[in-house]
């Protein structure tokens, strides 16, 4: 087993890394993989682009989705969680951790916090 990294784009408030976050820890106790360490990123490493500019995107369709809605304590942030496992578990857990975030698919709907895989 190696440490594998999942990384997530997110349009989140407090609540919503929270509610991320226990996604991720339900899809990683399912299977057999360990949680080494997450951090929640502003900036990238080696790079003056911040989470804000390439995530940019997930508030404007935050804005799209709930236009009556102001955004409050949301930002552009990028969730790193490093696991212990196999590349085959870290699959399973990134489609697990995908399903539930969006479990409408690509059918019309609206994110309870908007996403990208990274």
């Amino acid at each position: 087993m190696r440490t594998r990294v999942l990384k997530f784009g997110l349009y989140a408030d407090e609540q919503g890394l929270a509610w991320v976050s226990e996604l991720v820890e339900e899809a990683v106790g399912s299977r057999n993989a360990r949680i080494v360490d997450e951090t929640i990123a502003r900036t990238f490493p080696g790079s003056e682009l911040s989470t804000a500019e390439v995530y940019d995107h997930l508030a404007e369709q935050w804005a799209l989705e709930h236009p009556a809605q102001s955004s409050g304590a949301r930002e552009a942030v990028e969730l790193r969680v490093h696991l212990l496992c196999s590349l085959r578990t870290w699959r399973a857990i990134r489609r697990t951790v995908i399903k539930t975030l969006c479990p409408e698919g690509m059918a019309p709907h609206t994110c309870r916090v908007p996403w990208a895989g990274a």
